[in-house]
């Protein structure tokens, strides 16, 4: 095996594991540590379910930068496709579950009363009150940023935005791609045609894409937006959402990406809750899946369409 071999193998691996590390210390800094990371092993295992999904689904992609590979779409089954957010919402619920699953709540200290102030002749000891310990699920909904006084509003939110975002950012394509050709005289920097994954999910049966659109934006909001930014920041949990749309083998459609994710990072911001931008995500996925690549491959009789319209 030469170096470069190794490092394609290596690199995404330790890459993976800096990032969970920098994810766990991150963590424990801004005080978000849950409370069954007291015991090594929890914490030890939730740092190997969040280091694997980052490995599989954010670095591994750029150990075939460079590398003449294709994806075989041929044995690529709509099962697949769903993959990588099962692992994310594998790696979701470990991280949550060994944080906060089977702790026993302490006993409540007890408050002593001294004997004068009743006109007893022995000290009485009253317990305070408990704070309310909220249910898992309800833990869960704080911890990933579902828990808003209005789901509805939140939804109705992220659907205005997410057509203001979805228009924000074809606009912004086109421009950089009209930069690119006038301004540089670069147009071989251009993709001359979109990835070939991207004709092939216009192609699968309408309730497949429209399922798709619905898990990337629930789960990957949830991992991205829910799980990593308030506790890595929206520079690091930006930069890992953008590499993984790595795999398409398009450094252009990363313009796309990345704009998208700062207005779903700051719209989190914004609302303190991840179900505007879930909806936006949906929205956008579903758009462009339903409508705009499937009308593009129509309207130029089945060949590929230019390459902005093709990007997402």
């Amino acid at each position: 095996m030469t170096a470069g071999e190794l490092l394609r193998a290596a690199g995404p691996a330790l890459l993976a594991l800096l990032a969970a590390w920098a994810f766990d210390r991150l963590t424990a800094r801004r005080g978000f540590d849950p409370p069954g990371f007291a015991a090594p092993w929890r914490r030890a295992l939730a740092f190997l379910a969040v280091a694997f999904v980052l490995w599989a689904g954010v670095f591994s992609p750029l150990g075939e930068l460079g590398r003449d590979s294709t994806l075989d779409l041929a044995h690529l089954g709509p099962g697949r496709l769903f993959l990588l957010h099962e692992l994310m919402i594998g790696a979701i619920l470990t991280w949550f579950l060994a944080g906060f699953a089977g702790l026993r709540q302490r006993p409540a200290p007890a408050l002593e009363i001294p004997a004068a102030s009743l006109e007893i002749p022995a000290p009485l000891e009253i317990p305070a009150a408990p704070p309310p310990r909220l249910s898992l699920g309800r833990q869960l909904a704080v911890q990933l940023g579902l828990a808003t006084p209005s789901v509805g509003r939140e939804v109705g939110l992220g659907l205005v935005l997410g057509i203001g975002a979805w228009i924000a950012v074809i606009v912004a394509v086109a421009l950089v791609a009209l930069f690119i050709v006038y301004g540089l005289g670069a147009e071989g920097a251009l993709p001359k045609q979109p990835p070939a994954l991207i004709p092939w999910l216009a192609a699968l049966p309408i309730g497949v894409r429209l399922l798709l659109a619905l898990s990337a934006g629930v789960v990957e909001e949830g991992f991205f937006r829910g799980l990593l930014q308030p506790r890595v920041g929206i520079a690091l949990s930006t930069g890992m959402f953008v590499l993984a749309h790595t795999a398409y083998g398009q450094p252009f459609l990363l313009i796309g990406v990345g704009i998208l994710s700062l207005i779903y990072a700051f719209l989190v911001r914004w609302r303190r809750s991840i179900w505007a931008a879930m909806t936006a995500h949906a929205l956008f996925d579903g758009v462009q899946l339903l409508i705009v690549i499937p009308a593009a491959l129509k309207m130029i009789g089945g060949k590929l369409p230019p390459a902005w319209l093709g990007l997402f």
